[in-house]
This record gives C-alpha cells, sequence and structure tokens, in this order.
C-alpha cells in the first residue's frame, strides 16, 4: 500500500509539470509573448532551482515532515498557478507580470521536486531497488498529461494552466495521506553544506572539472528544446504521421502538439531500461559523448526539417530525447557518484544539479530567447500581432450571447468562426515566417564544439584507477 501511494505521488508530481511546461509557449505567443518574454518564462525555473535548496537543506529537512511541507507547497502552487491563469485570461495580459507569477509558482514547485525523493527514499526498505519502479511513474506521470491536453485539444488553450493548477491541489491533498516522514531534527546543517561548497573538492580533479564545465555549458542548447521545439511541432503538421496518427486515432485526441512531444519521454523510458547494457560496453567517456552527439544530431535535424516542414526529421528529433537526457544526465549522475567520496556524495550531486539545471540552463533560456529574438522576421512579428489582438475580439463578440436573438446569435457564430479561422492562419504565418535554420544550427554548432572539446580533453579512468582515453 506505501508503495501505491508513492507511485501516485510521483506520477502526479510529474502530471503538474508536464501538464504546462512543454506547451506553454504554444498559448502564450497568442497572448503577446515574444522570444525575449519565454526567455524569462523558461528562466525562472533555473532561478528557483538554485534558490530553493537552500529551503530545503536548512528548513524543511530540519524542522518540519516531509509530506506536510510537500502538501503546503502543492497547495499554495496550485493557488499561484490559478492566479496566473486569471492575469492572462485578463484585458491585456502583460508577460512580465505573468513571468512575475511563475516565478512564484516555481519557488514552490522546485522544492518539491526533492521532497518527494526524500518522501520515497525514507519509506522504503531498499532504495537501490524500489526507487527505480517508484521514479519512472514520474515520467508515465509527465506523458499521461500530454496525452490529456492533446485528448482534450488543450494544446494551445489557457486550459494547461487550469489542468496544472487543479491537479497540483489534489497532490497537495493527497500529500496528507502519504507515509509520515519527519524532520531530521538532530543534523545541523550549513548553508555551504546545502549549497554542495564541500564537494568543490572535486574540481581539483582535471577529468571532472572538464566534465562538470561541459555539462552545464551542453544545457545552454537543453533550453532550446523546452521553449521552442513544441511550436515547430505545431508549425509541422504530425496529424498525418502514422505513429501518431494511430494514437490519436485511438484515443480520439482534438490535437497531436503535447502527444507528439511526450514521444520524447517515451524514448526516455526505453533508453533508461538498456542504459545498463550500453553502459557495460562503452564506458563513462562514450556514454557521454553518445548523449553530446545526439544534441548536435538533433538540432541539426530540427535546422534542415523545420523550414521545409520534414515530419520525420522533426519527429525523430523528438525521439532522439531519450539518448539526449538519459546517456547524458543519468551518466554524469552516475559518474558523480562514482568520483565522489561517500561523505560528500549527496553535495556532489546537488552542486551537478545547480551547475546544469540551473546556471545552465538560466543561461540557455536566455540565450534562446535573445537567438530567437533575432531570426523572429518583421513578418513573423506583424502575424503574432494580429494574433493577438483577435482573441479580444473573439470575446467582445462572445458576451454579447446573452441578449442576442436567434438570428443574431447565428450571425455571431459565424463572425466567431471567421475570425478563429483567420486567428489559425496568421498564427501559421507566425511559424513559418521565423528563420528556423539558424535558430536552431546556431545551438547545433554550439553542442558540436563542445562535444569535440570533451573528446579531446577529458581522461576517464580506468577500473584500476590509471588514467585511459
Amino acid at each position: 500500500m506505501v508503495q501505491v501511494r508513492l507511485s501516485v505521488m510521483m506520477f502526479l508530481q510529474f502530471f503538474i509539470w508536464g501538464a504546462w511546461y512543454v506547451t506553454a509557449p504554444n498559448y502564450l505567443g497568442t497572448i503577446g509573448f515574444s522570444g525575449g518574454d519565454f526567455a524569462w518564462t523558461y528562466s525562472v525555473g533555473p532561478i528557483a532551482g538554485m534558490i530553493t535548496p537552500l529551503f530545503i537543506g536548512m528548513i524543511a529537512d530540519r524542522f518540519f515532515a516531509a509530506q506536510r511541507v510537500l502538501a503546503l507547497l502543492h497547495i499554495g502552487g496550485a493557488a499561484i498557478m490559478y492566479g496566473a491563469s486569471q492575469v492572462m485570461a485578463g484585458n491585456n495580459p502583460a508577460p512580465s507580470t505573468i513571468n512575475w507569477v511563475f516565478l512564484g509558482y516555481m519557488l514552490t514547485y522546485f522544492p518539491t521536486l526533492a521532497l518527494t525523493n526524500t518522501v520515497a527514499m525514507r519509506n522504503m526498505g531498499n532504495p537501490e531497488k524500489q526507487f527505480p519502479m517508484i521514479r519512472v511513474w514520474g515520467t508515465i506521470g509527465w506523458i499521461a498529461a500530454n496525452v490529456v491536453l492533446s485528448w482534450q485539444g488543450w494544446d494551445t488553450s489557457i486550459d494547461m494552466f487550469y489542468l496544472t493548477s487543479g491537479s497540483a491541489l489534489v497532490l497537495g491533498l493527497l500529500s496528507f495521506a502519504l507515509p509520515h516522514t519527519p524532520a531530521n531534527k538532530g543534523t545541523r546543517v550549513s548553508a555551504g553544506d546545502v549549497l554542495g561548497l564541500k564537494a568543490l573538492v572535486l574540481l581539483k580533479d582535471p577529468s571532472y572539472l572538464i566534465f562538470i564545465l561541459c555539462s552545464m555549458l551542453i544545457c545552454i542548447p537543453l533550453a532550446f528544446y523546452y521553449q521552442i521545439a513544441s511550436r515547430v511541432v505545431e508549425m509541422v503538421d504530425f496529424s498525418s504521421l502514422a505513429a501518431v496518427r494511430s494514437v490519436a486515432g485511438a484515443l480520439q485526441f482534438k490535437d497531436v502538439i503535447a502527444a507528439t512531444m511526450s514521444f520524447g519521454q517515451i524514448s526516455e523510458i526505453f533508453f533508461m531500461l538498456v542504459m545498463p547494457f550500453f553502459f557495460r560496453r562503452l564506458g563513462v567517456k562514450w556514454m557521454l559523448l553518445v548523449g553530446m552527439l545526439a544534441w548536435v544530431v538533433r538540432y541539426a535535424l530540427f535546422a534542415f526539417g523545420s523550414p521545409e516542414e520534414v515530419r520525420w526529421m522533426i519527429f525523430v528529433g523528438v525521439l532522439l530525447h531519450g539518448i539526449c537526457y538519459d546517456f547524458f544526465f543519468v551518466t554524469g549522475q552516475i559518474y558523480t557518484d562514482k568520483k565522489a567520496p561517500e561523505a560528500i556524495r549527496g553535495q556532489a550531486q546537488g552542486l551537478l544539479v545547480m551547475l546544469t539545471l540551473g546556471l545552465g540552463m538560466l543561461i540557455g533560456a536566455q540565450t534562446a530567447g535573445k537567438i530567437e529574438g533575432w531570426y523572429t522576421t518583421s513578418e513573423a512579428v506583424a502575424a503574432s500581432k494580429r494574433v493577438e489582438t483577435i482573441g479580444p475580439e473573439v470575446a467582445a463578440l462572445q458576451q454579447q450571447f446573452t441578449s442576442a436573438s436567434a438570428d443574431e446569435k447565428t450571425a455571431l457564430d459565424e463572425q466567431i468562426a471567421q475570425l478563429e479561422e483567420e486567428k489559425s492562419q496568421k498564427r501559421m504565418e507566425y511559424l513559418r515566417n521565423i528563420d528556423w535554420k539558424p535558430l536552431w544550427g546556431i545551438p547545433a554548432i554550439f553542442a558540436g564544439i563542445i562535444m569535440l572539446l570533451f573528446a579531446l580533453m577529458f581522461r576517464e579512468d580506468s577500473p584500476e584507477g590509471r588514467p585511459a582515453s
């Protein structure tokens, strides 16, 4: 029964994140968000990721039961995300205001990533064997959220944020029923411990220094995927692709953007299962290089496939997510665990996360936003502005329904249908006027340079401890 509760917890934890994080630009772009605005939308998570370890390590872990903190954070997050949706639905929603609310939300969400791991591991008899079986439900939850979005046709709708808020409230309430996980009241923790400062000793090892620098740098192109890829999927008609069509037809999807993106997480599960096979044969260096190469290939496919809307290129780029994530990030976590002395392993993993998903992703989000701005043409901007104005026009017509006669309602329906058709056409015009080749080519080249530097400078220790190439 405990394992079932922990599995449900992990499922909902990542369902919440998957419900909005990938497809948010597909809606926010219709209410006035530009590349620079998206840069901050995807910067608030890394900022929260660098701030919240202090809260978890110095306050939550020491003074409060983990499941209760988890409950309160998710309930608070549900309220904040609902508030964000109300700002979006208002007249003339300001992207800067929405991004500030997103920051508030992420400050409640990011601590829960560590707290769910704490609740799970401290209620297991054998975490090494049991945790992977619990954690996989998180990936399934992310996939399920994407499926729900496409099933309901919420891929480009404000409803994705209502789904996020509602599912956060559900997990918040369910968290009170999770196994009791008391605070470590007898443990004294300093800010240096929480920030992983003791793990800095690992940077004296030249190979580990190269590894962690390249890990941070590879997160710069990583940000392009989360910020921009779903809009490429929106532009390219995936409803006729066999793999997507079969799933969409069986489940009667109203849209396919989120469902198509979920194939990346499906491949993540597959490659996680086969990782041990490759790890034994390739070793750390080649596993990391294959992961980096996957980033280069993915962005090259996007660079050449996006301008001509070549479906198979974009779809393969999405499927490569499993190799990109598992072969690089999971291998990096394993390598860090092996390199760090037992006493500082937790700090070493924390330092790795802070430098990659924190600092690296922050730089990446800002870089992606800047480069997107460079290659968004004036034609794309004009089309996007028209999309932005159609929403209020439709809302104004819908308000007239309450006092309209039957004939007037018919006329209003026709006007709304015409505006919705124009909105769809202008949205496609916006997407097709972005200069995709250099936008994706830059992160492809950058990832390739990092891969070459890593190949030349990183040395993997042999099993006997001798340096090996």
